[in-house]
């Protein structure tokens, strides 16, 4: 673990009230890649990314970018939390929002530069939200508030991207523009991260898996982790999935 150009976790351990919520927990998250996060309800993936970004307290392990501590380097980093966490009726529009993601690299209380603004704008122009960006925030579908989320975080010029179930309650129209930005940031050799809940059709679209349930499963390319035995242990029991177009049951 901690090649070059790799976010590599190791013997993350996590506990809340002295209950244990994810155990000695090792993986390596690779560039050009797309990484989903996947579990069932409870096994810990959200905690799992939040305690990666210093979100929440981990009792034990290291989360190393490129061999150096990940939370020195928030730079770097842009993160989409799931929207139940997020305030829809605060008084931004859309341009608004998005434009946050510029706020690190001009500093707090200075002017946006002309290039934040053109930023801000083709990002706007990826997620297919241009004609919304005078729109406030709150009057989006759940799908179109994900889209300006995303673009907020492509704003950002980041290198390491993680989203929380981005997927959760959005049309197809959004789910195809969401893994088309994914792709074309794995392309561009970032790191991107995703928890995911869904083990439908949209599983094909993952390169790398990490299943977890409190502890490692497995993880490595989606043909090595959708295994029966995997995903037994993981989900004590019987779970329909779709791979590669084909209903398979474990």
């Amino acid at each position: 673990m901690g090649n070059l150009n790799s976010l590599a976790v190791e013997n993350l351990s996590v506990s809340y009230r002295q209950v244990e919520a994810l155990r000695n927990v090792s993986f390596q998250v690779l560039p050009h890649r797309v990484t989903g996060i996947i579990g069932p309800n409870g096994a810990g993936k959200s905690t799992m990314m939040k305690a990666m970004l210093g979100l929440i307290p981990y009792q034990f392990g290291s989360i190393l970018l490129d061999n150096q501590p990940l939370i020195k380097q928030k730079s770097r980093i842009a993160y989409v939390p799931q929207r139940s966490q997020i305030d829809w009726t605060y008084p931004a529009t859309v341009w608004d929002v998005v434009m946050m993601g510029r706020v690190k690299k001009t500093g707090w209380l200075l002017p946006f530069s002309k290039m934040s603004r053109l930023t801000v704008k083709k990002a706007l122009e990826k997620v297919q939200m241009s004609d919304f960006c005078h729109r406030p925030i709150g009057e989006l579908s759940g799908g179109q508030q994900q889209r300006v989320f995303l673009a907020r975080s492509l704003a950002q010029s980041a290198d390491i991207f993680f989203f929380d179930e981005p997927f959760a309650g959005v049309d197809q129209k959004t789910e195809t523009i969401i893994f088309n930005i994914f792709r074309e940031l794995a392309q561009e050799g970032k790191i991107v991260l995703v928890v995911n809940h869904d083990l439908g059709e949209s599983i094909n679209n993952f390169d790398n898996l990490i299943l977890v349930n409190k502890n490692l499963i497995a993880s490595g390319t989606k043909e090595e982790v959708l295994q029966e035995e995997n995903l037994y242990n993981a989900y004590s029991g019987k779970v329909s999935f779709f791979s590669q177009n084909q209903k398979l049951i474990a």
